[in-house]
């Protein structure tokens, strides 16, 4: 097994502080930039599970790199660069607190929502006569307010704008956004033979203007559908293939965890470790079309502290 960053303590040039998130570790310079380290922690359930992922932080952050590039004629976007194969340096900003999720397909929380008996999500009517993972005659925005701790929560758009969450004009604006991202998205994907699902995004603002922040259209962010055998599985009632981490969710609440009280995390046996981070691999590599190049892991502490401040002295942003 590689070795894997699952803790970071970095102290760089300007930094006022850091936040540890359940996979990024963000660290603040100078209230005007960030320094987004993507560790190879994985989550499931709101749990970090106890073993890192090898590469698994390198995977995300060059997607996100990847797309946040790729979208960039759409929204500004907070990226100013990737020093490092696990690091994102972008604005700080001020993020909205909304998550902006949008449907193209009715599964996932949408499926157990309409499974259920409901035909509204998020105050978006749903049509009669669905069937799990078909395709919604168009995307639906189901935006979500940001918990700090513990689950998000559905919203509606009238919600969100009634109540000063998001500003009227602004949360029109991040609605636009938002589908316009889908689309170029669904785009890329279609030409990798894969279908963008369904996926999130976030927005913030500095100096009065909307930028796009943190990552995109990654595994952990999104869910793919391969579109070899999509109709023949939605004929058949089977479920899809998919790219995303929905295998490892599979896998815990296979051995008995599902985040709930009293559950104890399953052994993750090296094996298992390791056939997870094969799956990252073939994630990126399907997504971007690319082949991934393992970085060198030797020290990857010392690494990343090393791009990260030779950024730094390069650029001179730490004031």
């Amino acid at each position: 097994m590689s070795n894997t960053l699952v803790k970071t303590n970095f102290s760089f040039p300007g930094q006022i502080d850091v936040y540890h998130g359940k996979v990024r570790d963000v660290y603040n310079i100078n209230n005007d930039l960030l320094v987004m380290v993507v560790s190879d922690r994985i989550s499931a359930f709101d749990v970090v599970l106890p073993k890192g992922i090898p590469y698994k932080g390198q995977v995300l952050n060059q997607i996100a790199d990847k797309f946040l590039d790729d979208t960039a004629n759409i929204v500004p976007n907070w990226k100013i660069a990737s020093p490092d194969p696990n690091v994102m340096i972008g604005h700080m900003c001020e993020p909205f607190k909304v998550e902006m999720v949008i449907r193209g397909y009715l599964t996932g929380h949408a499926w157990r929502e309409y499974s259920s008996g409901k035909r509204t999500l998020c105050g978006v009517p749903m049509p009669e006569g669905m069937k799990e993972n078909q395709k919604f005659p168009e995307p639906i925005v189901t935006p979500t307010t940001k918990a700090a701790e513990g689950h998000d929560e559905d919203i509606s758009r009238d919600e969100i704008m009634n109540s000063g969450l998001v500003y009227r004009p602004e949360y029109k604006m991040i609605e636009k956004y938002t589908r316009q991202l889908f689309q170029r998205g669904t785009e890329i994907a279609a030409k990798m033979g894969l279908i963008l699902v369904d996926t999130k995004y976030e927005f913030g603002k500095k100096d009065g203007r909307i930028y796009l922040i943190d990552e995109i259209h990654t595994p952990d962010s999104s869910r793919y559908f391969y579109v070899d055998g999509y109709e023949e599985r939605l004929a058949k009632n089977e479920p899809q293939k998919q790219l995303s981490k929905e295998f490892v969710r599979q896998w815990l609440i296979e051995n008995g965890f599902q985040g709930k009280e009293g559950q104890t995390v399953p052994e993750m046996s090296e094996e298992f470790v390791d056939s997870v981070s094969d799956r990252y691999i073939e994630l990126y590599e399907n997504i971007t079309g690319n082949i991934f190049q393992k970085s060198d892991v030797t020290n990857v502490g010392a690494r990343i502290e090393n791009a990260v401040n030779e950024f730094f002295k390069k650029n001179k942003r730490t004031k």
